[in-house]
């Protein structure tokens, strides 16, 4: 009998010890690429904080619940495929991308890993998805409905400086959502009475009046040094920025970016949990912001217009 209870005992334990093993295996944790025109590193890099912080508040904390690679082109566009291959070599699970060139070399990358817009100028206009509710393969996530934005920048201009009539964009046409704006630009301009010129350097010497920037990503990284340019040059400018308003420039529209990278990180949460990149549709802002620098309008001598100060989120004074 005791023979029989021990053989018994043995085959209850022989049972339950694959069930034990089986419950310690160590849960795989997910790898996010992080594809970037900005310098720096995760903790260096303060204009995705929101992103960053908004998975950390549903979970994903570094080297613990999640691997999160930061990869920069230092500014350099022709660098992202080879950073979007070094994703692939990574075995990334999903791929977050802060700019237009990043997601198209991504998606020339690959067609399987979920690829997140963190916050882009145009994902129809430059061909990353098939339309705004039902983006179709793998990438989704926020737009910045760009060009509509840039023409009411040049409204926003015509309005503070009505004598204005020649206006540069200062834009950087290797990013595809830039030629996008300034199309729209074009299109717009001879109803408000405004001529577009398009480069910098030629601003001086084409006697212009004032200055539109459009929205890449590159742009950002050198965002106070052309604020301050601009001001050297006695140009009235609006920016797609806030920081550049703060920086000295005269105004910046702006669609409120915290929105749309805390969503972001929503969406990658969502992914990780099962969900089709391509059931997920693309977001858009719901808030913009205006903010004025009175501090560049009385260096330039420019008396702005008491209702375009009263529609102003913030004013600089």
């Amino acid at each position: 009998m005791k023979c029989s209870k021990f053989i018994a005992f043995l085959g209850v334990a022989a049972m339950a010890w694959p069930l034990v093993a089986h419950a310690q295996e160590p849960k795989k944790i997910p790898h996010l690429c992080f594809l970037t025109f900005d310098p720096g590193t995760l903790q260096s890099s303060p204009r995705f904080d929101v992103f960053f912080n908004s998975l950390r508040d549903l979970g994903y904390i570094d080297w613990q619940t999640i691997v999160i690679h930061y990869l920069s082109a230092d500014g350099k566009d022709d660098r992202f495929p080879a950073l979007a291959s070094e994703c692939l070599r990574l075995k990334a699970d999903i791929i977050a991308v802060s700019t237009t060139p990043a997601a198209q070399a991504a998606k020339r990358a690959t067609r399987t890993v979920p690829i997140v817009m963190i916050a882009l100028g145009d994902p129809v206009g430059t061909g990353l998805v098939e339309s705004i509710t039902r983006p179709g393969g793998n990438v989704t996530g926020m737009s910045q409905m760009v060009p509509e934005l840039s023409v009411k920048r040049l409204e926003l201009l015509k309005e503070a400086v009505p004598k204005v009539s020649r206006v540069l964009v200062l834009s950087y046409l290797s990013d595809p959502v830039a030629p996008l704006q300034v199309a729209a630009l074009d299109r717009v301009a001879p109803s408000l009475g405004a001529d577009i010129a398009a480069a910098f350097d030629a601003g001086v010497s084409e006697h212009v009046d004032g200055v539109i920037m459009t929205a890449e990503s590159v742009l950002v990284v050198h965002g106070a040094q052309i604020s301050e340019f601009a001001a050297r040059l006695r140009l009235p400018a609006v920016y797609p920025y806030v920081i550049q308003a703060k920086a000295g420039g005269l105004m910046a529209y702006e669609a409120t970016t915290p929105e749309l990278h805390k969503n972001a990180a929503l969406y990658v949460d969502k992914i990780l949990k099962g969900a089709k990149p391509s059931d997920l549709p693309i977001q858009q802002p719901t808030k913009l912001s205006l903010v004025i620098n009175l501090k560049a309008a009385n260096a330039l001598g420019l008396k702005l217009p008491p209702s375009l100060l009263t529609r102003a989120d913030e004013v600089i004074e």
